[in-house]
């Protein structure tokens, strides 16, 4: 079975009846999706879920999860969703999908965020990924030139060799650190940054990290 799939199958073992789940973006949440979908038509499970993007909303009603906006709760119960990176400290980075606004907004408002990966992305120290930074359109050149005082590698996210528009109609500038020695002070640092809109680093937001392995294994990180 694909690593992805079985980190999903086990993060989906966490859900109760009654919850209200955070749905989230990207190749390993849409197995999350996929196998909440079967729970619900099996009759196995009663939840209703807020989703982090246009494709994982548009997904979750096709497999029949009920959808809710924010103005119809009080909190999330649990959030499932991936990352491009994590660390033994459960420190992440996304927005690889493009919806690094959304997600920490959902992750943000949840009681639980259950990162769900391969064995690819857990690594000793964050930035061999390139980080994703959300920033508005007026001005992009100028908040483009103070990333690259940061002592990265920026470079404007294309989709078709035009500008990727975000789902909130925003750029991303990927940044290229290689290594992050200290993510909660480069998150500040970024977000100090007038024109940022939010970055990819999630800093103590996670509360349990499922890695799946080729062979089969499952390793649980928790906080």
């Amino acid at each position: 079975m694909n690593p992805k799939q079985i980190a999903a199958d086990k993060a989906v073992s966490f859900i109760e009846n009654g919850m209200i789940i955070g749905l989230g973006t990207g190749t390993t949440a849409y197995w999350a999706i996929a196998r909440l979908g079967e729970k619900i038509k099996n009759k196995e499970l009663d939840i209703k879920a807020i989703a982090t993007s246009t494709g994982s909303e548009k997904q979750a009603r096709e497999v029949g999860i009920p959808i809710l906006s924010f103005a119809e709760i009080d909190q999330i119960d649990i959030t499932i969703d991936g990352a491009d990176e994590a660390d033994e400290n459960l420190h992440l980075i996304k927005g690889g999908g493009g919806a690094l606004l959304r997600e920490k907004i959902v992750a943000s408002n949840s009681k639980k965020l259950i990162i769900i990966a391969d064995e690819s992305k857990l690594v000793k120290h964050l930035g061999k990924f390139s980080l994703p930074v959300e920033v508005v359109v007026f001005g992009w050149e100028k908040t483009f030139q103070k990333l690259q005082l940061l002592g990265c590698v920026p470079k404007v996210r294309l989709e078709n060799n035009k500008p990727f528009i975000t789902d909130n109609s925003n750029y991303i500038i990927d940044c290229a650190f290689n290594e992050i020695l200290d993510p909660a002070e480069l998150h500040e640092k970024i977000n100090a940054i007038v024109g940022v809109v939010e970055n990819g680093l999630f800093i103590n937001l996670a509360s349990k990290l499922i890695v799946a392995y080729k062979d089969g294994e499952v390793k649980i990180i928790e906080k």
